[in-house]
C-alpha cells in the first residue's frame, strides 16, 4: 500500500511553483494587500500550484521604476525559483504596457509563465499567449506611430526653414584673445562667454586663419591653459 505523505510529497514536489505578487499604494487609509494575496493563495490552491513564494510591496506607487519585492522577484525568476508568476491584476504588477510587456519577453525567455487574476490573462494557455502576442504588436504600433509623427514634425519644420539641432555657439574671437593677453586660461575664457573651453579654442582656430596683428600670439599664449 502506497504510503500516503510520500504520495503528497511528491504530488508537491511534482506541482508547478508560484509565486504571487500584490502591491497597494498607501497604508495609511486602510488598504491592505491581504485581499489579493487571499484571492492569489486560493487561486493557486485550485489550479493545484505549490505558492513557493510571495511578493508584497507596500506604501509603494506603482510609477515607480524600482520596488523592493518586484526586483526580488524579478531577481528569483533569473534564478529560476518557480515557473509561474501570479498577480491580482496589471495594474499591480506594471507600471505601464511598456514595463509589462518588458517583464513578460523576459519571463518567457526564462520559460516562467505569468497569470493575471483579474484580466484572466494566462501565457500557459493558448489564448493567453494570443493576448500577450496582440498586445506586444499593439506597444509595437504605438512606438511606430509616434517615431512618424516625430518625423513628420521634422519635416514641416524644414519646410518652414527651421534650423534643427542644438544652436549654434555664439563667441568673438577678438574678445577671446583679448582674454588670453590678459593671461586668461582657456576654461576661465570659457566660462566668462558662455561657451566649451573646446568651442572658444575652435572659435580661435577659425579666427586665426585670417588673423588681425597679435591675434596669433594672443591665443598661443602658454602662460595659461
Amino acid at each position: 500500500m502506497a504510503d500516503p505523505i510520500l504520495s503528497q510529497e511528491k504530488s508537491l514536489s511534482s506541482s508547478p511553483r508560484a509565486a504571487i505578487y500584490a502591491r497597494v499604494s498607501t497604508i495609511n487609509n486602510g488598504q491592505s494587500p491581504e485581499m489579493q494575496t487571499r484571492e492569489l493563495r486560493e487561486y493557486c490552491e485550485r489550479r493545484g500550484w505549490n505558492v513557493a513564494a510571495e511578493f508584497v510591496d507596500l506604501g509603494i506607487s506603482g510609477s515607480k521604476d524600482r520596488r523592493p519585492e518586484l526586483d526580488k522577484l524579478m531577481s528569483d525568476a533569473r534564478r529560476r525559483k518557480f515557473d509561474v508568476v501570479v498577480v491580482w491584476r496589471f495594474d499591480r504588477f506594471a507600471r505601464s504596457v511598456r514595463h509589462l510587456l518588458r517583464a513578460l519577453d523576459e519571463f518567457q525567455a526564462l520559460r516562467v509563465d505569468f497569470v493575471s487574476l483579474s484580466e484572466a490573462l494566462d501565457t500557459s494557455t493558448p489564448a493567453g499567449r494570443m493576448v500577450f502576442t496582440v498586445l506586444g504588436a499593439v506597444a509595437e504600433l504605438e512606438r511606430s506611430l509616434i517615431a512618424e509623427r516625430v518625423r513628420a514634425g521634422l519635416r514641416n519644420a524644414r519646410a518652414r526653414g527651421v534650423r534643427l539641432g542644438r544652436p549654434k555657439a555664439v563667441g568673438d574671437p577678438d574678445r577671446i584673445a583679448a582674454l588670453r593677453r590678459s593671461g586668461a586660461s582657456w576654461r576661465a575664457i570659457a566660462r566668462e562667454l558662455g561657451l566649451a573651453p573646446e568651442t572658444a579654442k575652435k572659435m580661435a582656430l577659425a579666427r586665426s586663419k585670417n588673423p588681425p596683428n597679435g591675434f596669433l600670439a594672443a591665443i598661443s599664449d602658454p602662460r595659461s591653459i
